[in-house]
């Protein structure tokens, strides 16, 4: 099978790589759509690397023992390989399990565990089924397209009565915008790049502010009748964001972070009466009818958050997409034959 590599500072290569093996409960999936994330720090770093991807949606292909699922299923591959029977497992939040679960060496492959390849390899118990009406880019957002931030508004508790402020507009806090918009909240939103203000304006942010402005915390509280947000949702991992929402954020007011920033002062937490939640991803176990119809309520404005869709070849063209801020989720199809960069819009989504 095809896989990415990253070979050195902006440099990758596609590699054909050995297909892994389905064995027992660990399932073999033919994947169809991998949204593109973080990777793009390791591509700029240099790496090198060559377990690429934690996002995919595909086809069941080989479902070895599964008694969950069947070859020809379609599914959505969620991050990591919890080992599926701690406490926290088992009441669905394994995105925080200790015990990753080695499935190269339970299934005697040498692949699988990269999502920037044409086959990966997941517990069956990991793998969230699609149902008709979506298509696998659509499916896919319910990875870090949407996943995170709905967890986040879930914790946070956002409602129609509520003013969101995002930090941070790229993919994550694209996603932030859209889930805060389809619960009825009113959004704002911190972001200095233009290209992804705008697009948070399309998703249906009220205003951007750039973070940068010596009197940003000033605008946010003036768009607040000098109240503040009654929720904010960090995704930008800048270092002074914690620190900024804890300080603009009313008090007894909400922070949900997603992003891996800076640090903030119990301090100033205890002083205002914040709640503080660390976010990373969402409960599939628990909320999965209510994550397909946040989809399927998105659909009028995915084509704002998926801007770009690439066939594998075309990893490198992605990358230096993404290093441009001029870009909300891509996507990679890995089998694709290479073709010129296709708008995620006119896709087959």
């Amino acid at each position: 099978m095809k896989s990415v590599a990253i070979t050195g500072p902006r440099s990758c290569e596609i590699r054909d790589v050995p297909e892994p093996k389905a064995a027992r409960d660990v399932v073999k999936i033919r994947i169809l759509s991998a949204p593109m994330c973080t990777e793009v720090q390791t591509y700029a770093a240099g790496g090198p690397a060559d377990v690429l991807g934690h996002e995919a949606a595909g086809e069941v292909v080989d479902a070895a023992d599964s008694s969950r699922v069947r070859a020809g299923d379609r599914v959505v591959v969620m991050p990591q390989y919890a080992c599926g029977n701690c406490q926290l497992c088992l009441s669905g939040e394994h995105i925080h399990c200790p015990h990753q679960r080695d499935v190269l060496a339970a299934t005697g492959s040498e692949t699988g565990t990269a999502t920037y390849a044409q086959y990966c390899l997941k517990p069956d118990w990991l793998l969230f089924p699609i149902p008709v009406d979506l298509s696998y880019d659509e499916a896919a957002m319910a990875c870090c397209g949407l996943g995170p931030t709905f967890n986040a508004c879930e914790r946070l508790r956002v409602d129609a009565l509520d003013t969101v402020l995002v930090s941070g507009c790229g993919a994550v806090g694209l996603g932030a915008v859209v889930n805060a918009r389809l619960r009825g909240a009113r959004v704002l939103a911190l972001e200095p790049h233009p290209y992804r203000a705008e697009l948070a304006r399309k998703l249906g942010a009220e205003a951007v502010i750039d973070p940068r402005d010596d009197d940003a915390a000033d605008q946010v509280s003036a768009r607040t009748s000098g109240r503040g947000p009654d929720a904010s949702i960090e995704t930008s991992s800048a270092p002074t964001a914690p620190a900024f929402l804890a300080a603009v954020t009313r008090r007894r007011g909400r922070i949900g972070s997603v992003g891996w920033g800076g640090p903030v002062e119990a301090a100033r937490l205890v002083e205002r009466g914040l709640e503080f939640h660390g976010v990373w991803h969402w409960n599939h176990l628990r909320d999965g009818d209510r994550m397909v119809e946040t989809i399927r309520r998105a659909r009028p404005v995915l084509r704002h958050l998926v801007t770009h869709a690439f066939p594998m070849d075309g990893v490198r063209d992605a990358w230096e997409l993404q290093l441009t801020a001029q870009c909300g989720k891509v996507v990679l199809h890995p089998w694709e034959t290479p073709a010129a960069p296709a708008a995620a819009e006119d896709s087959d989504r």
